[in-house]
């Protein structure tokens, strides 16, 4: 009896908290209002097996309880209720997995006049890529990817050329613009995902995914990663802004297309004055996603900021304190799990760099501080 009483309060809680769970989903943003229904149909299919399933074990804990006087027929088997189960679990699969294919077909087949965006994933930021004005996205291949070319876009490509390069972790779009979303990995495994937009697909290392979405409502929505891709993947974060045309317009004329970028990288010194290897070392802080960690304006993150850094005396987790000179950032890029500063979790992972790229970063962190590092490239001579 006491087992039937508990089964009795679980149906009748499960069904209360339901109606009464805050976690809901959030205010839909888009045109898959679709994706919102299966979830509404699968639940109420699961619902009712739970609560059938639950109502048929109080029946038989009830029924067949134990009695002094009665013992149990002992039947191996029944044809006919092997049959009744076959048949409703059949149907009630069926009826899960079919409206799913409908939806899921539509999903990753976008209309003609819908705008080309390129998602590309890497530990452990977001970059973004639009067409151009011949509508093109042009080819690309992970062995081009280096600091000057993030994107590893294929240089003698004429389609890419006017490709317009979005490096940071935010991306404008325009309302009520259909929108295919094509997705690449640098790396490892990723997932786009923007929950205001019921919108994610997983991004595979060496293969190119797609999916399409409309956004119906003006706002700042955040995008995530919704696949464990290492250890820095809660810092893999970033936004879409849902703008009206002409503000969209307007932001994607101020990004520069790769030629752009190419010719920058090829002309030391063009960006704010910087040196060669300053302007190295900000290309490879964005190439090797340190900025989704570390930011250059003193704004917080989950990593130290640049800003004033270097000459600056740390506090470590241990108690001990460190000047932060040229040996320590060199020696905590090469180990960043031997110490930890005070208050900022140890998740930085081990960057693969040449000497030269070493001394490149660490001389544009020092760029970014009151005193900067006095001509690394002789000390990495010697």
């Amino acid at each position: 009896m006491l087992m039937a009483v508990a089964l009795i309060v679980i149906v009748i809680g499960s069904v209360l908290f339901h109606f009464a769970s805050p976690w809901w989903t959030t205010p839909l943003a888009s045109n898959w209002q679709q994706m919102d229904d299966m979830l509404t149909v699968t639940l109420a299919m699961t619902s009712l097996f739970f609560i059938v399933i639950c109502c048929f074990l109080i029946y038989t804990v009830l029924r067949y309880r134990h009695r002094e006087g009665r013992r149990a027929v002992y039947e191996p088997d029944n044809k006919k209720l092997e049959r009744w189960l076959i048949g409703i679990t059949t149907v009630g699969i069926a009826s899960l997995l079919a409206p799913g294919l409908f939806v899921y077909a539509k999903y990753v087949n976008p209309p003609q006049e819908a705008m080309l965006l390129e998602v590309l994933g890497q530990q452990w930021q977001w970059h973004y890529r639009f067409a151009g004005a011949d509508g093109k996205l042009g080819r690309s291949d992970a062995r081009f990817v280096s600091a000057a070319n993030p994107f590893g876009l294929q240089p003698d490509d004429a389609d890419g050329q006017d490709d317009l390069l979005v490096a940071g972790n935010e991306v404008h779009l325009p309302l009520n613009q259909p929108v295919k979303v094509l997705l690449r990995s640098n790396d490892v495994l990723h997932d786009f995902y923007v929950p205001p937009f019921r919108a994610r697909m997983n991004i595979v290392p060496g293969q190119m995914s797609s999916f399409w979405f409309t956004p119906t409502k003006l706002g700042r929505y955040e995008a995530l990663c919704a696949q464990l891709c290492g250890i820095g993947h809660p810092n893999m974060r970033g936004f879409v802004v849902v703008e009206d045309p002409a503000t969209f317009q307007a932001w994607l004329k101020k990004q520069p297309t790769f030629a752009m970028s190419m010719v920058a990288s090829a002309a030391p010194g063009t960006s704010a004055g910087a040196s060669p290897q300053v302007a190295q070392g900000e290309a490879l802080a964005q190439s090797k996603g340190c900025v989704a960690c570390h930011t250059v304006d003193g704004s917080p993150r989950v990593g130290p900021t640049w800003k004033g850094l270097y000459g600056k005396t740390e506090t470590m987790a241990d108690g001990s304190s460190a000047l932060v000179d040229e040996a320590y950032l060199q020696n905590f890029i090469r180990n960043p799990q031997t110490r930890s500063v005070k208050g900022f979790p140890p998740i930085m992972p081990k960057i693969e760099l040449s000497d030269e790229e070493l001394a490149a970063l660490v001389t544009y962190i020092g760029s970014l501080g009151s005193s900067p590092p006095a001509a690394p490239e002789q000390k990495a001579q010697r």
